[in-house]
C-alpha cells in the first residue's frame, strides 16, 4: 500500500478526532486501522528505508501519536503501535517522536503511568507488548530518547511494572520486554545504571524475575531442587530469563568488591539460582547455549567468594558427577561449554574468554573445583609421543590457544592452564612444552623457573610410571618424546667446528647490527632484557654477593 494513502487516512483520522480524551470518529478510526494493518503486513520485515519518503514517515509518526493520544478501541491502538515500531526503526524520523508528550504517551498505554493498578483486563495486554517494543526501538536509537528516559523515571516505573507481572501468568511477552527495556536503559545510560543498583534495588528485582522464569524450586539456604527430569524451558521463559540476566550484566559490573553480609546473601543467592540456571536446558540446543552463556557472563560479576555454592555436598541419588562428594554438576556444564566454544573456531574473545576466565579464578580460589578441572584438563600424563598441541583432547586444544594470533586468548588460555599447575613453572612446562609457555613466563618474569604469587595447597602431583620412564628422553621445547638424532659435530674437525661457530657468529651480528634481531637475555628476576643490560646485571649482582661475603 502506497505510503501517501496510509498517511491521508491516519491525517483523516486525527482531524476527525477532538482535544485531548475525546474518543475517535468510529468511522475514521476503521479507515486508519484497515490501512495501517495493510502497511504493517507488507513491512513487517523491513529494516531499510527510502531515503526519499522520509518526510511522509515524519508525518505518518506525528499522526499515529495523535491518534493513540485519543481514545480508541484496543484494535486501532494496536494496530497503529506496531506501525509505530516499524517506522522507529529508522533512527532519521525519531526526532518528532522523541518528545516529552510522546514519550508519556507511549508510557500510558504501556501501563507505566499507573503505580497501584494492577495488570487485570487481558485484553490490553497486546497494547502494552506494542507499546513495550516501540519504547525499545526509540530509546535504542535515539540519545534524546535515552536521556528522557531519566526525566520522566521510566527505570522505577518499569521496575513496578514487573512486579505487577509476578503474579500474572498470561503476562510473559510483558515481563519480556519490560526486561529488554530495562537492559537497554542500563546499557545506554549510566546514570540509569546506578539507579537500578543504588535507589530501586534493581539487583533483587531482577533477581526474582530471573527465579521466577527459571521456575527455581528451593531445598535450602542456596540449595535447589535438582530434578534430572525436568522438561526444558519453553521459548517465552528462555526469553525472559535470557533478558533478566543481560539486565542483571548491567547492573553488577563493578561488583568484585563485597562489603556487607547482605550484599554476599545477595550475590549467593543469584549464584545458587545461576546454578540452576547452567542444569536447565531450552527448547532447543541454540536456545540453551544462549541461556548458559548469558548465565556465565553474568557469574563473571559476582565476587568470587560468593563461587562456593556452584558445588554442594552431593546425596546419592543427586547426580553421578562428583568430587570428593560435592556435586560438580555445574562445573562439568561449564567444561562442556568452554569445549564447545573452542571447537567452534571463531569468535573467541567473545564467546571463550568469559568463560574461561571464569574457571580460572573458581579455580584460583576454591581447591575443590581446580582439582575436579585439573582432573579432566591436565590427566596424568602416559603418552608423551605427540606434541601437546597436537590431538583431540581438551589439554591438547587449550595448548593450541596459548599460541593463537589474538593476545587475549592465548594471555587467558595460558593462565588457565598455569592455574590449574598451581602457578609452577615445571608443572605448567610438563603439559606444555616451553615454547609454547614462553609468552606467558615471559610476561609474569618466570623464564628463569619458579612459581607464581598465589598460594595453594601443598598437594603434590604424582607422575605415571610411563612419564617417568620417557622424562629423560622429552624434549623440554616441544615437550614430547624426541628420537635420539644424530650428531652433525661427532664427524667434524676441531677446524671445522670453529669455522661453523664463527660463521653463526658472524650471521648473528649482522643481524643484530641491522636491527633485523635484539639479542635478549634473561635478568636475575626472570624478566626479559636486551643482552647487554641482562649480563651487567649478573655482573652487579655477583660482584654485590662477592662483596656481602
Amino acid at each position: 500500500m502506497e505510503l501517501g494513502a496510509v498517511l491521508e487516512a491516519v491525517d483523516g483520522c486525527s482531524a476527525a478526532a477532538g482535544g485531548v480524551g475525546v474518543g475517535v470518529g468510529i468511522a475514521a478510526a476503521e479507515a486508519a486501522e484497515r490501512a495501517l494493518l495493510r502497511y504493517n503486513e507488507e513491512n513487517r520485515a523491513i529494516f531499510r528505508f527510502d531515503p526519499a519518503d522520509e518526510d511522509k514517515r515524519k508525518k505518518l509518526c506525528e499522526g499515529i501519536l495523535n491518534i493513540l493520544e485519543k481514545d480508541t478501541k484496543t484494535s486501532c491502538q494496536t494496530a497503529c503501535l506496531e506501525a509505530l515500531r516499524i517506522l522507529s526503526r529508522d533512527k532519521k524520523v525519531l526526532v518528532p517522536v522523541t518528545t516529552k508528550r510522546n514519550m508519556q504517551i507511549l508510557m500510558r498505554l504501556a501501563k507505566l503511568d499507573t503505580v497501584e493498578d494492577p495488570l487485570e483486563r487481558v485484553s490490553e495486554f497486546p497494547v502494552i507488548v506494542e507499546a513495550l517494543k516501540c519504547l525499545c526501538n526509540i530509546i535504542f536509537n535515539s540519545a534524546v530518547a535515552q536521556k528522557l528516559s531519566l526525566e520522566l523515571n521510566l527505570a522505577a516505573m518499569l521496575c513496578n511494572l514487573l512486579k505487577k507481572c509476578k503474579d500474572q501468568q498470561l503476562a510473559g511477552d510483558i515481563k519480556c520486554f519490560d526486561l529488554r527495556l530495562l537492559f537497554l536503559l542500563s546499557l545506554l545510560h549510566t546514570d540509569i545504571r546506578s539507579q537500578l543498583r543504588q535507589e530501586l534495588q534493581g539487583v533483587q528485582v531482577l533477581t526474582q524475575a530471573l527465579e521466577s522464569s527459571l521456575n527455581v524450586r528451593w531445598t535450602g539456604e542456596y540449595k535447589t531442587v535438582e530434578d534430572r527430569n525436568r522438561p526444558p524451558l519453553s521459548l517465552q521463559e528462555t526469553n525472559c530469563a535470557v533478558e533478566a540476566l543481560k539486565a542483571l550484566f548491567n547492573v553488577t559490573l563493578d561488583s568484585w568488591n563485597v562489603h556487607s553480609k547482605n550484599e554476599s546473601h545477595q550475590f549467593r543467592y543469584m549464584a545458587a539460582i545461576l546454578r540452576y540456571c547452567l542444569l536447565t536446558t531450552g527448547p532447543t540446543e541454540d536456545k540453551t547455549e544462549e541461556l548458559h552463556s548469558n548465565a556465565i557472563n553474568l557469574l563473571s560479576n559476582i565476587p568470587v567468594s560468593c563461587l562456593d555454592v556452584l558445588i554442594s555436598p552431593s546425596s546419592q541419588e543427586e547426580t553421578d558427577i562428583k568430587y570428593n562428594g560435592m556435586n560438580m554438576g555445574a562445573i562439568q556444564i561449564l567444561l562442556d561449554f568452554m569445549e564447545k566454544r573452542i571447537d567452534k573456531g571463531s569468535s573467541y574473545r567473545e564467546g571463550l574468554t568469559p568463560v574461561l576466565s571464569l574457571l580460572t579464578e573458581c579455580c584460583r580460589t576454591h581447591r575443590n573445583i581446580r582439582k575436579f578441572i585439573k582432573a579432566q584438563v591436565l590427566p596424568p600424563l602416559r603418552d608423551v609421543s605427540s606434541r601437546p598441541e597436537v590431538g583431540t583432547t581438551v589439554r591438547n586444544k587449550l595448548v593450541r590457544l596459548m599460541t593463537h594470533v589474538d593476545l587475549g586468548v592465548k594471555q587467558i588460555a595460558a593462565e588457565f592452564l598455569f592455574v590449574l599447575c598451581k602457578e609452577r613453572v615445571d608443572s605448567l612446562l610438563k603439559y606444555t612444552g616451553y615454547g609454547n609457555a614462553a609468552g606467558l613466563l615471559a610476561a609474569r618474569g618466570l623464564l628463569a623457573g619458579g612459581r607464581g604469587d598465589h598460594w595453594y595447597s601443598d598437594d603434590e602431583d604424582t607422575d605415571t610410571e610411563e612419564y617417568k620412564s620417557a622424562k629423560p628422553n622429552i624434549n623440554l621445547i616441544t615437550g614430547h618424546l624426541e628420537e635420539p638424532m644424530p650428531n652433525p659435530m661427532d664427524e667434524m674437525t676441531e677446524e671445522q667446528k670453529e669455522y661453523e661457530a664463527m660463521k653463526l657468529v658472524n650471521m648473528f651480528d649482522k643481524l643484530s647490527r641491522d636491527e633485523l634481531i635484539k639479542p635478549m637475555g634473561v635478568r636475575p628476576d626472570g624478566t626479559m632484557a636486551p643482552l647487554e643490560e641482562a649480563v651487567s646485571q649478573y655482573h652487579t649482582n655477583k660482584q654485590d654477593s662477592s662483596d656481602s661475603d
